[in-house]
């Protein structure tokens, strides 16, 4: 690769003039815009002071929580006054093409060497992304070939907002994490709970606080302090129904405008919670997940079911990679006792559907869910959206998708297939992200009586 200074020589003749006026030429210099932002805000990154038409590579590069590099990179060429713009011009190669604004972030990739299986999640959100952006000379590969930085800049990348307040629950055996927008309130309320993975996720839950809704994220399953063993769902009726009324009582919520939202097998939680324990959610947000379990929550006797115990359902791949998709298909899977009385729905749903979604058969989930409704004379109620080549880890926008990440590593390593292909499941996470704004605007606030956040309005 020719150094940029020493091309800057060879240039056509008939840019002599840029040539000869380059002694005088500014530093190459990139921009990005705002350099602190929410997770889900637009970042606009540009360039300028370059030679016309000249082939660079824009690279971002930051850490994981977990220490992990990640990275994404890709080629432009420059235009007629020496500019890019990535809100305006199509990368030509790289880890993604066409105009993508925000592809540096949504395309990023562990380094290449890596371990196999990584999947990027935000474990302290009282901490930024900070993120690395390189202009560089030439279309090249970051991790395979050394290059001139011609310019840098970092940004910084958040899931809470200034003044958002994290407060820790163990309280009467509840375990999660309360986060309250800047102010008095009182403010709409979420509930908000994740899937079989595990844990306490709590990114989804402080960014939803950042847009001016108390959220509670909920640990069920797989985290210290729950009782045990790990590998079952050791919380009943009881523990949810006191979760959702715990956020209901807070003295900074709004006890009528309380909405739940469940990804994966957050999913039948959520709907759960809404028709069979006698509170009244004002919404649901249900996210590529099923309306029945083949796994039960603890009984009155305390009696339940390890999450292995239905691998009659699970597939393979070539690779030995695991498939959940079937474990989900309602008529097939379900017990009756099991299986989600849907027309008993009292409150408006939003059902988000990825095509590609390769661990829950959510294609069928949401036809049943507008079966019962159609029939119970409540499709009113239901709005679905559906996203083609999405796949089942919808989350928020602007973050890549691992289609492939690791499952577990006792008593056996699983790696689970998740699906998505990276440019349509971006596009889902932007839209979906702006409908559930926008659901939650019509539906929590009240027709903005509630100071209003922004957002699209959901199509019904």
């Amino acid at each position: 690769m020719i150094p940029f200074f020493r091309r800057m020589k060879c240039l056509h003749p008939a840019v002599g003039a840029v040539r000869r006026s380059s002694r005088y030429r500014p530093a190459p210099l990139l921009t990005a815009s705002p350099v602190r932002a929410l997770i889900d805000d637009p970042i606009c990154i540009g360039g300028k002071f370059l030679p016309p038409h000249w082939p660079v590579t824009v690279r971002a590069l930051m850490h994981s929580d977990g220490g992990d590099l990640w990275e994404s990179f890709a080629h432009y060429n420059t235009d007629t006054e020496g500019t890019i713009n990535l809100a305006r011009d199509h990368s030509v190669g790289g880890l993604y093409s066409g105009c993508e604004p925000m592809g540096l972030f949504w395309g990023m990739q562990p380094v290449p060497g890596k371990k196999e299986g990584l999947r990027l999640r935000k474990e302290n959100v009282e901490t930024p992304y900070i993120v690395h952006i390189s202009l560089m000379d030439g279309h090249v590969t970051p991790s395979e070939h050394q290059s001139n930085e011609l310019a840098a800049t970092i940004v910084e990348r958040w899931y809470m907002a200034p003044g958002i307040k994290r407060i820790v629950i163990r309280e009467n055996g509840i375990i999660g994490t309360l986060f309250l927008p800047s102010g008095p309130g009182p403010f709409p309320a979420m509930l908000d709970l994740w899937g079989m993975g595990g844990g306490l996720m709590e990114y989804r839950a402080a960014l939803l606080a950042s847009r001016g809704y108390a959220s509670f994220a909920l640990a069920y399953f797989k985290y210290e302090g729950l009782p045990g063993p790990p590998d079952r769902i050791n919380v009943g009726d009881a523990y949810f129904k006191s979760a959702f009324q715990l956020l209901q009582n807070h003295q900074q919520v709004c006890p009528e405008r309380v909405g739940i939202i469940g990804l994966s097998f957050g999913v039948y939680l959520t709907v759960w919670i809404a028709i069979k324990s006698g509170l009244k959610p004002s919404c649901l947000i249900c996210v590529n997940g099923p309306v029945g379990s083949t796994v039960s929550l603890r009984d009155a006797a305390g009696r339940t079911d390890s999450f292995e115990s239905d691998q009659r359902f699970w597939k393979f791949d070539d690779q030995g990679y695991v498939i959940f998709k079937d474990v989900s298909l309602p008529v097939a899977c379900f017990p009756p006792e099991r299986t989600l009385k849907l027309e008993n729905i009292d409150c408006p749903l939003m059902y988000i559907e990825s095509e590609d979604d390769l661990s829950c058969n959510t294609t069928e989930s949401a036809n049943v869910i507008e079966e019962a409704l159609r029939a119970a004379g409540k499709s009113h109620l239901y709005s679905r959206v559906t996203y083609p080549g999405a796949g089942h880890l919808l989350e928020p926008p602007y973050t890549p998708n691992a289609r492939i990440s690791l499952w577990s590593i006792k008593p056996k390593k699983f790696f689970a297939v998740w699906g998505g292909y990276p440019a349509p499941h971006a596009a889902a996470q932007e839209d979906s992200w702006k409908r559930i704004l926008g659901f939650l605007e019509s539906n929590l606030r009240g027709g903005g009586e509630i100071n209003s956040a922004s957002g699209m309005k959901t199509t019904k």
